[in-house]
């Protein structure tokens, strides 16, 4: 069965309350045609986790922008002034998580594991109401992994069985989203048939690839 669908089929397995997964990292790397059929779609009250919310015209701050989040975990906002004054406005509730633990959370979430410990945040605001454990006499917050109802990437090349290669740096958090939620949609702009990916630069396999939307 083909994986390649259109982009309106795309946005349509993305309804109202999901928490939905966005590759990138301010805006490189992300899904950014799907994003504008999403903004289109004014789907609504989702919960994102992403790694930043872009810019209010570029990326998923275009969303921020229409207000469809209801909660946002992501590590830096400060780009998009949107996302802050819903946060202030409490409009919208902003989850701020150090970079690094907000990735393993992703990882975690993808590879089954109940959690982890880290030593980032302990003594600040970020260990407000979390459980902390004391392993050979140092502190751990225990930090519980994430996932998600849908998780949209972008990458450069996929074959027909959705095996996916990124370019550069736009692998941001795409790999791992791609293994942490239940449905996974990749932006794609070139699809080759199977056998002619090389398999060494496969970044991402096809089994956790669900849908392709080509781009070209």
């Amino acid at each position: 069965m083909s994986k390649q669908i259109s982009i309106d089929e795309a946005v349509k397995q993305i309804k109202d309350g999901m928490t939905v997964m966005v590759g990138g990292f301010m805006g490189c790397g992300s899904p950014h045609q799907i994003i504008d059929k999403l903004v289109e779609s004014k789907v609504k009250a989702l919960t994102l986790i992403c790694n930043d919310t872009a810019f209010m015209d570029y990326g998923i701050g275009k969303m921020v922008v229409a207000k469809q989040f209801k909660r946002i975990y992501a590590s830096h906002i400060g780009l998009n002034p949107e996302t802050g004054n819903q946060m202030n406005t409490k409009e919208c509730d902003v989850i701020l998580v150090p970079q690094g633990t907000l990735i393993e959370q992703i990882r975690c979430g993808g590879a089954g594991i109940g959690g982890f410990l880290t030593p980032t945040g302990v003594g600040t605001i970020v260990a407000e109401g979390k459980e902390t454990i004391t392993v050979e006499g140092k502190e751990y917050l225990l930090e519980y992994p994430l996932k998600a109802d849908v998780a949209i990437i972008e990458a450069s090349k996929a074959d027909e069985a959705g095996n996916l290669q990124y370019h550069g740096s736009t692998r941001n958090f795409c790999e791992q989203m791609a293994t942490a939620a239940d449905v996974v949609i990749a932006e794609v702009r070139n699809i080759v048939k199977i056998g002619e990916m090389d398999p060494d630069f496969i970044h991402t396999p096809g089994i956790f690839v669900d849908y392709l939307v080509n781009i070209d």
